[in-house]
C-alpha cells in the first residue's frame, strides 16, 4: 500500500457506520447516527477534493490488475455531488421511513451504497471501476426490494438482471482493452495503442459501442431502460430519488471514463459508433418524454422522465465537443438536484395523503404549498426555463448540437430537446396547475393543511435554492467542468 490512506476512508466509513446503523433499533439514536455518517462522509469527501490530487494503491498484481483510487477532476466532480445529495436525501428519509417497515435495514443499505458510489467515483483504472460498479448494483438492489411485495421483488430481480447484463458488456470490453490499450489506467485523451489498433479499428468500435450500451443500461438508455420505470415506483420514495438522481449517474461515470479516458475522442469522433449512440440517445429522449406524458402513476411518470433526462447527458457526451461536454456535466448536476426534489415531493405526498396517481392531486397545492412550490421549481428546471439551472445545461447542449461538425444528427437532437421540453411541461406543469388551481367544481371545503414537518421540507427548500442558485450563478461549476474538459480536448 502507498499514497494517502485518507483516500480509503470514503469507502470504509460508510460500511462501519452502516453496520452500526443496521443493528440500531431505537429511532432517535438511529437517525442521529445516519446524520453523523452522512455529514462526516460529505465533509471528508469535500476535504479530500479540495487539496492536491492524491492516489492510493490498495492492491496490485500488475499495472492492469490493481485496485487504485485517485482524486482527479472527474472524481472530485461526482464525489462532491453524490455525497452532498446523499446527505440531504438522508435527512428527508428520517421522517419518511416512519411509515415503512424495517427502517434500520433500509438505512444500512443506504449507507453501504454510498461506499460503492465513492469507490466508483475515485476509481483510477478499469478494474477498480468495474468492481465498484458491480458492488453499486448489489448494494442498491435491497433499496428496490425493500417493501418486500411481490412487485418489489420482481422489480429488484429485473434491476439486477439488466444491470448485470450491462456490466457484463463492460467486462467483455475490459478484456479487449487490456490487449489494445497501453494501460487501463484512466488518462485524459485515451490510452489506445494505435500500433496495436491498426487493422482492428472496426473491432474496437464494436467493443466501444457495446461497452457504452452496457453502461448506458444504468443510465436508462434505450434499449436497456426497462428496469427503471419498474424499479422506481416500488421502492421507498427516498430510494427512488437517489436511484433516479444519483445511481443513474453511475452509468454516466462509466461512459465518460470509457469514452474520454480509454478510447479517446480522436479515435471515436466521426465513426459509426458515435453516430449509433447519438441516435440511441435521441430516441431515448423522445421515447421517455412520450411515455412520461401518457403515464398516470406519479412515481412512474417521474421514472420515465428520468429515462428521457439522463439521455440528455449521453447526447452531450456523444457530441464529443467541449460545448456538448459542458452541457452534459451541467445536466448531471441539475438533473440530480431537480429529480431528487420531484421524487422527494412525491414521497411527501404519499406520506401525508397516500395518493399515488396524478388524477388524485387536484388541490394538493392548497394542502401542501411548500412541497408543491418546490415541485414547481424543479419542473421548471427540467423544462429549461430561466433562471432555473436546467436552462443553462440545455443552452450548452444546444450549442454543441448546432456546431457544424455535429451534422444533421446534431440538428435533429436539438429539435428533439425542444419537443422533449414541451412534453416535460405537459406532464409536470399540469400537476402544478391542477394542484394550485383545481377548478370551480372542486370541493374546497374538503381541503386540509397537510404540510410535512421540517425533516421533509428543509431538504426540499435547500435543493430548490440550489435549482435557482445554479441557474443564476453557474460560473463556479462551469469553471470546474472546464478544468476537466481542458484535459480531455
Amino acid at each position: 500500500m502507498n499514497g494517502s490512506v485518507l483516500l480509503l476512508l470514503p469507502m470504509i466509513l460508510p460500511f462501519i457506520f452502516g453496520l452500526i446503523i443496521g443493528f440500531q433499533k431505537e429511532e432517535k439514536q438511529r437517525n442521529i447516527l445516519v446524520f453523523i455518517a452522512m455529514a462526516v462522509e460529505a465533509a471528508l469527501v469535500w476535504y479530500l477534493c479540495s487539496g492536491e490530487m492524491q492516489t492510493f494503491v490498495l492492491w496490485r498484481i500488475s499495472d492492469r490488475l490493481a485496485l487504485v483510487y485517485k482524486t482527479d477532476g472527474l472524481a472530485r466532480f461526482f464525489a462532491c455531488l453524490i455525497s452532498t445529495i446523499w446527505l440531504i436525501a438522508a435527512v428527508f428519509s428520517m421522517e419518511y421511513m416512519k411509515h415503512e417497515h424495517k427502517p434500520a435495514r433500509f438505512f444500512m443499505f443506504y449507507t453501504f451504497s454510498l461506499a460503492a458510489l465513492m469507490s466508483l467515483c475515485f476509481s483510477e483504472n478499469m478494474m477498480t471501476m468495474y468492481l465498484s460498479y458491480e458492488f453499486m448494483t448489489i448494494l442498491t438492489a435491497p433499496l428496490v426490494i425493500h417493501t418486500g411485495t411481490p412487485e418489489a421483488t420482481r422489480a429488484g430481480l429485473k434491476y439486477l438482471g439488466y444491470s448485470f447484463f450491462g456490466a457484463g458488456l463492460g467486462l467483455m470490453g475490459f478484456f479487449f482493452l487490456n490487449t489494445y490499450c497501453r494501460t487501463t489506467i484512466f488518462m485524459p485523451g485515451g490510452t489506445l495503442d494505435m500500433a496495436m489498433v491498426a487493422g482492428h479499428e472496426n473491432l474496437l468500435l464494436v467493443v466501444f459501442f457495446l461497452m457504452a450500451l452496457g453502461f448506458g443500461c444504468k443510465a436508462g438508455m434505450f434499449p436497456l431502460h426497462a428496469w427503471l420505470p419498474t424499479a422506481h415506483p416500488v421502492a421507498p420514495s427516498p430510494a427512488s430519488a437517489v436511484l433516479s438522481g444519483i445511481i443513474t449517474k453511475g452509468g454516466i461515470i462509466a461512459i465518460i471514463r470509457v469514452t474520454y479516458y480509454l478510447f479517446g475522442v480522436d479515435f471515436l469522433r466521426g465513426t459509426w459508433a458515435q453516430t449509433a449512440l447519438l441516435v440511441l440517445s435521441i430516441v431515448t429522449i423522445f421515447m421517455g418524454s412520450m411515455l412520461a406524458y401518457k403515464e398516470k402513476l406519479l412515481k412512474k411518470r417521474l421514472a420515465y422522465s428520468t429515462v428521457s433526462n439522463v439521455s440528455y447527458v449521453v447526447f452531450g457526451l456523444m457530441l464529443m465537443c467541449p460545448a456538448g461536454f459542458m452541457g452534459a456535466l451541467l445536466q448531471v448536476v441539475f438533473h440530480a438536484v431537480a429529480k431528487n426534489i420531484l421524487f422527494l415531493c412525491a414521497g411527501a405526498i404519499i406520506y401525508k395523503t397516500h395518493k399515488t396517481y396524478v388524477s388524485e392531486l387536484k388541490g394538493i397545492g392548497k394542502e401542501m404549498p411548500i412541497v408543491m412550490w418546490t415541485f414547481a421549481l424543479a419542473a421548471l428546471s427540467l423544462i429549461g426555463i430561466p433562471p432555473t439551472s436546467g436552462f443553462v445545461s440545455k443552452w450548452y447542449l444546444a450549442q454543441g448540437g448546432l456546431l457544424p461538425q455535429a451534422g444533421m444528427l446534431g440538428l435533429v437532437g436539438v429539435a428533439v430537446l425542444m419537443v422533449s421540453a414541451l412534453l416535460t411541461a405537459g406532464y409536470l406543469m399540469s400537476i402544478v396547475v391542477n394542484g394550485f388551481f383545481p377548478g370551480k367544481d372542486f370541493d374546497y371545503a374538503s381541503l386540509q393543511k397537510k404540510e410535512p414537518n421540517y425533516l421533509m421540507t428543509v431538504p426540499l427548500v435547500l435543493l430548490s435554492i440550489a435549482v435557482v442558485g445554479f441557474g443564476m450563478m453557474p460560473a463556479p461549476l462551469m469553471q470546474a467542468i472546464r478544468s476537466i474538459s481542458g484535459m480531455i480536448f
